[in-house]
C-alpha cells in the first residue's frame, strides 16, 4: 500500500493559492468576457487558436491537441460556436478524412472587436497587482506546468530493456 505523501506547508500554500485563482482572478476575467462581448472563456479560447493559425483555420484533430481537448469536447463547442456564426466546419481538401475549423468573418470582427476590452480586464485582475519581476516569473510556472509530460517510455531508467 503506497503511503501519501502530504504537502508541506509552503506546498499547500501554493496549492491552495493556486485553486483560488480560479474562483477569484480567473472568474472574474471570464465575468467580464462574458459581460463586454458575450463570449464564454471556452469561445475565446477557440477563436484565438484559430486566429494565430494561417487563414483563420486549423483542422479539427490540430486544434484540439494544441488546447488540450478531447475531440469531443472540442466538436460540442464548434457546434455551438458554428449556431452562432462565429466558426465554420468544413471538409479538409488536402485530407479527404479530416475537418477543418475556420474562424468566420463575423467570429473575426467580434474578436478584433473584444480583444482590447480582453486584454484590459487580465491586465486589470492579474498583471496590474504583480510587481514586474514576478512576471517573468509567472511565465515560467506556466511554460513548465503546460510543458507535455514525459511519456513512461521516455522516463529516465535503468537502461535496461525488457526481451
Amino acid at each position: 500500500m503506497a503511503t501519501t505523501r502530504w504537502l508541506d506547508p509552503t506546498e499547500e500554500q501554493a496549492w491552495r493559492g493556486l485553486r483560488r485563482i480560479d474562483y477569484t482572478v480567473l472568474a472574474e476575467i471570464r465575468r467580464d468576457l462574458l459581460h463586454d462581448a458575450g463570449l464564454s472563456d471556452a469561445d475565446y479560447e477557440v477563436m484565438t487558436n484559430l486566429s494565430d493559425a494561417a487563414h483563420d483555420r486549423l483542422r479539427s484533430g490540430e486544434l484540439a491537441a494544441q488546447m488540450r481537448w478531447s475531440t469531443s469536447r472540442l466538436s460540442h463547442q464548434l457546434r455551438r460556436m458554428e449556431e452562432r456564426g462565429l466558426v465554420a466546419r468544413g471538409g479538409d481538401a488536402a485530407d479527404g478524412r479530416g475537418s477543418t475549423v475556420e474562424l468566420t468573418p463575423h467570429g473575426r470582427a467580434l474578436l478584433v472587436e473584444t480583444a482590447p476590452k480582453h486584454l484590459a480586464s487580465v491586465r486589470r485582475h492579474l498583471f496590474d497587482r504583480l510587481r514586474p519581476d514576478q512576471v517573468p516569473q509567472l511565465a515560467d510556472i506556466m511554460a513548465t506546468l503546460l510543458a507535455p509530460e514525459p511519456s513512461p517510455r521516455d522516463a529516465p531508467g535503468d537502461g535496461l530493456r525488457a526481451t
